[in-house]
Order: structure tokens, then C-alpha cells, then sequence
């Protein structure tokens, strides 16, 4: 018997991946803990701020995946992590980590997640949220520069030279992975209360998984 389930939710950038993750967290409560993607970029200490600033975010390579994978299969084993902390405002890990405890359900959501192949045999439910790209990229703006402290024409430049190329490139051709695409993200209901159900039959009401998983 398996000791969690875990749920890939991606999707383009700005398309509504966290706001699912928090729709699914607010029901199943303490059964369920989210890890994102992003906390797990590359600590390229090695390179100054100027020279952070240049690389590309939406690569693949951006991302420490072996890391990642390694936490997943932790948490999935029934052990706890140290989870990275991620500072945007200066493209580099912080010092602090946040302690997660395994749960019965595990969300890993991130954009490029689906795209990997050994991420994608960890996962049991893999989920990719639609949305248009106008809707996608107005998003973008509104949390790069109220919460990552960026300015309008650095998140317009890196949204036409890697944003947008990357994803075309990368995070669309993965939703062929998928096996639930939920259009509209979080305003989709209708979806959300469908994965809610699904969910719910995973695990019991003391929050261990059924059997017949």
C-alpha cells in the first residue's frame, strides 16, 4: 500500500495551477501538502546578480529536478523534507528551508513538471490547467511586480524572449500527458469539485489511503 498519493498539476505560467492547488487544499485540508516547482530552481551562486538576471527560467534546466525527485520520493515513502525557499528578488535560494511533513496527498505543481519523464512516473494523477494566453500573460504582470519586486519592462522583455518561446516549446507539447485538462484553471468548478471527489475516494476519513489504490 502506497503511503501518498501524488498529483502534478501544470500549466502555463499565470494559468491558474496555484489557485487549483488551493482549491484542492482548502477541502482535503491537513490530508494534503503542495510543493512547487519553483522552490526548486537552481542556486547558481556561482554567477552575479547581473548575470542570474540573463538566464533563462522557463528551461527545463533552470530547474534542480534531481533534488526535486528526491524530496517527492521522501515524502512519498513516508518521510519528512527540508523544502527549499526560493528568493525571486534575487534569483537564489535563502538560507531557511520550510520542514514538510509527509500527508496522505501530495500536489506537486509547477509549470514545466509534466514535461519531465521521471517526475511523470512519480506522479498518479497528472493535471494540466488551460488557459488562453492574454489571460496568461496579464497575470504574469500582476504577481511579477506586486510579489517579485520586477519592473514592467523586465517582465514584458522575459515574457517575449523565454516566457512565451519556452512554453510553446516545452509546457504546451506536455499536456499530451495528461490525464485531466481543466480549461480556466480555478474558475473551472465544475473540474475541481470532479478531482475533489476522486480524491476523497483515495483515502479515508482518518486520512490514510484506501487499499484498493
Amino acid at each position: 500500500m502506497k503511503n501518498s498519493v501524488l498529483i502534478g498539476i501544470a500549466g502555463g505560467s499565470g494559468s491558474g495551477k496555484t489557485t487549483v492547488a488551493r482549491a484542492l487544499k482548502k477541502h482535503q485540508k491537513e490530508n494534503i501538502t503542495i510543493i512547487e516547482q519553483d522552490a526548486y530552481y537552481k542556486n547558481r551562486e556561482d554567477l552575479t546578480y547581473e548575470e542570474r538576471c540573463l538566464l533563462n527560467y522557463d528551461h527545463p534546466n533552470a530547474f534542480d529536478t534531481e533534488l526535486l525527485c528526491e524530496h517527492l520520493e521522501k515524502l512519498i515513502e513516508g518521510k519528512a523534507i527540508e523544502k527549499p525557499i526560493y528568493d525571486f528578488s534575487r534569483h537564489l535560494r535563502k538560507k531557511e528551508t520550510i520542514s514538510v511533513k509527509p500527508c496522505p496527498l501530495i500536489i506537486l505543481e509547477g509549470i514545466l513538471i509534466l514535461e519531465n519523464k521521471k517526475l511523470r512516473d512519480l506522479m498518479d494523477i497528472k493535471v494540466y490547467v488551460d488557459t488562453d494566453a492574454d489571460v496568461r500573460v496579464l497575470r504574469r504582470l500582476r504577481r511579477d511586480i506586486r510579489d517579485r519586486g520586477r519592473t514592467l519592462e523586465s517582465v514584458i522583455n522575459q515574457y517575449l524572449t523565454t516566457v512565451m518561446p519556452m512554453h510553446n516549446a516545452f509546457v504546451e507539447p506536455s499536456k499530451r500527458y495528461a490525464d485531466i485538462i481543466i480549461p480556466e484553471g480555478g474558475k473551472n468548478l465544475v473540474a475541481i469539485d470532479i478531482l475533489n471527489s476522486k480524491l476523497d475516494l483515495l483515502r479515508n476519513t482518518d486520512g490514510v489511503l484506501n487499499e484498493t489504490f
